[in-house]
């Protein structure tokens, strides 16, 4: 488990949505979101060993993106969703945007950043989203998933247009999308709905993460929000097409502990296989506020 020590104005503290990528051989870079001390994310990196993924390398000193400039979609915040693979050197960064609201408490679109030099650097591909607001997905679109298979970019994201009060607080819905694009660049207004909230009380899916498994069937790893529950749980879902899911959240095998970094909440789940052993990358309590924990999956 890592978290800022809190010596870098731009990461007094978090470390949220670790998104882990396989840098080379022995070194497994984590992304990641530290917070300021006005609570605004912007990405960094941890590296860890591949044999060992606790064991700390090295820790990016400098945030990989600043906030967004006034009045964009990302000017309170970037939080890192999946890193793409394009070619030998060029890598898409897909990450949230936060922009806080009047009627609303905030916004979430998706940004995209990219990296011509293998994942060391990254700038804006623009100022404006890649997944703006639509008609049918007005308030959120986010959360989101990109895996480019073949000749086609998939996506799987989050989108709602509703807010519910719970606990005198307002809260979103938001159910599972999905689409393709021909180059990851340019998306659809509206995804086909890929996975729906089951009965009255979840009201939100979080952060999905898909594994493509060697049998050609695919995993999903995302979060649960419930209306009886303050925080995020985990969920695990299968499918054969990728499109529609089967949920199979009691194997997960990852939930709240009695005390610790994850007694109330577990939360933004990411794997990522090296060799025979699969890590498994998630936030606890707060978002994060302890920094990030990894287990090994069990077979």
């Amino acid at each position: 488990m890592w978290k800022p020590d809190g010596s870098l104005d731009w990461a007094r503290s978090h470390a949220m949505g670790p998104t882990p990528y396989r840098l080379n051989d022995d070194v497994i870079r984590v992304y990641l979101t530290c917070l300021d001390d006005k609570g605004r994310g912007r990405p960094g990196y941890v590296d860890v060993s591949s044999v060992d993924p606790t064991r700390i390398v090295t820790v990016g000193a400098e945030p990989l993106l600043d906030v967004g400039a006034p009045g964009t979609f990302d000017d309170n915040g970037l939080m890192v969703l999946s890193l793409v693979p394009v070619d030998a050197n060029t890598v898409y960064m897909y990450y949230a945007g936060f922009e806080l609201c009047v009627s609303v408490r905030y916004r979430i679109f998706t940004g995209l950043a990219i990296s011509r030099d293998g994942g060391a650097t990254f700038e804006r591909y623009s100022q404006a989203p890649v997944l703006d607001r639509s008609d049918s997905e007005r308030i959120i679109r986010g959360g989101s998933f990109v895996m480019k298979d073949g000749d086609r970019f998939r996506l799987w994201y989050v989108a709602g247009n509703e807010w519910v009060e719970l606990n005198g607080k307002m809260m979103p819905v938001y159910d599972l999308r999905y689409q393709e694009s021909l180059d990851g660049l340019q998306w659809s207004g509206t995804g086909h709905l890929s996975m729906a909230l089951t009965g009255d009380d979840e009201h939100g899916f979080g952060r999905p993460w898909i594994q493509k498994c060697d049998d050609g069937t695919y995993r999903m790893f995302y979060s649960i929000r419930r209306r009886s529950l303050a925080a995020y749980r985990l969920g695990y879902a299968e499918s054969c097409d990728g499109v529609q899911w089967t949920r199979k959240d009691n194997e997960m095998g990852l939930d709240v502990s009695p005390t610790g970094v994850e007694s109330q909440a577990i939360m933004y789940s990411a794997t990522l296989t090296v060799g025979a052993k699969t890590y498994c990358f998630y936030n606890g309590n707060n978002f994060g506020e302890q920094g990030f924990c990894v287990a090994e999956m069990v077979t």
